[in-house]
């Protein structure tokens, strides 16, 4: 049987445990997951996607995932790495309403593309990584939030910002 393997796209600038969640849970269903770091012109990121993905290639480190970045359209870059599912998280009902027009569009492209949604455990629902670049950036304390290598490149990239 093959190997069923899954694509977790995002721009992940801030890597949350929302996200660490959800990777956890896909793992349970995917023998391998890839997760792809988005580069998205119009999206301004506090970090470059080489940061995002040096970053989460320690986070991940010890869990079977490939991290990757890509520019181009996510169900494009799904079939070309050849996998069965895209996996996206929902927190909050307006997630639902973006995240189900991109489920349409993409199946209507690739049919052999299924796109699961994850629900934000309840601990989680509430955490974006905006609300936690502002909660650091008004000296607030986001180590309940990030996993300590990204909390540790958000505060000194805050850092660096104010030295600006």
């Amino acid at each position: 049987m093959a190997k069923k393997i899954a694509l977790y796209p995002g721009s992940f600038d801030c890597f949350t445990y929302g996200h660490l969640d959800i990777i956890k849970r896909a793992l349970k269903i995917f023998d391998e997951l890839i997760v792809a770091v988005a580069v998205n012109t119009s999206k301004k990121t506090l970090f470059s996607p080489q940061e995002r993905v040096k970053i989460l290639k320690e986070i991940l480190k010890g869990y079977p995932v490939k991290v990757i970045t890509f520019s181009d359209l996510t169900i494009k870059k799904a079939k070309e790495l050849g996998v069965c599912a895209i996996i996206r998280g929902l927190r909050v009902v307006s997630d639902f309403e973006y995240e189900f027009q991109m489920a349409l569009a993409n199946r209507f492209m690739e049919k052999d593309v299924e796109t699961i949604f994850f629900m934000a455990d309840k601990e989680f629902m509430y955490l974006s990584s905006t609300l936690v670049k502002e909660i650091a950036r008004f000296g607030g304390d986001v180590s309940k939030f990030l996993p300590e290598p990204m909390k540790k490149a958000l505060v000194k990239k805050l850092k660096e910002e104010k030295n600006d």
